[in-house]
């Protein structure tokens, strides 16, 4: 057998309908697209967004809110969450990303006070808030805010 050879399965293939060329191909005349009118007319389909006229829906309602660019994501992290670490352990961002605390690093990672530590931790993060900060360092541990 030969490339040249084959061919498809007899059935499998149908022939394009060819509109448009003349009365005795069935497709003539109007080819296919009814009688006159916008929709007959080559590009003469509407946009999505086309009510016919009448004012949009995205024009009617009014438009509210603001979407900042500037906003920074920040995870956010209670002291109870880092009993699980040993003491005297270093906790960046990429350990708390492989330990599964927190999803991915957005923006940056923040400290709340809720909790206790027991041990002394050596914290490199992007934001501590005041009370956790004050329970970090009375548990003999340190912060190292990195921006």
């Amino acid at each position: 057998m030969n490339l040249s050879q084959l061919k498809p399965p007899e059935g499998s293939r149908k022939k394009r309908k060819r509109v448009g060329r003349g009365d005795g191909s069935g497709h003539g005349g109007t080819a296919c697209k009814g009688a006159k009118g916008q929709n007959a007319r080559s590009g003469g389909k509407t946009k999505p967004a086309f009510e016919g006229g009448q004012m949009p829906m995205a024009r009617r309602l009014p438009k509210r809110g603001f979407k900042n660019p500037f906003r920074r994501v920040l995870a956010i992290l209670n002291l109870d969450q880092l009993k699980r670490f040993p003491a005297g352990s270093v906790i960046d961002k990429d350990l708390l990303v492989a330990c599964g605390l927190i999803r991915k690093k957005n923006d940056g990672v923040k400290i709340l006070g809720k909790g206790e530590l027991t041990g002394p931790l050596t914290l490199k993060v992007d934001q501590v808030s005041q009370g956790a900060k004050a329970k970090i360092e009375a548990a003999g541990g340190s912060v190292v805010e990195v921006a």
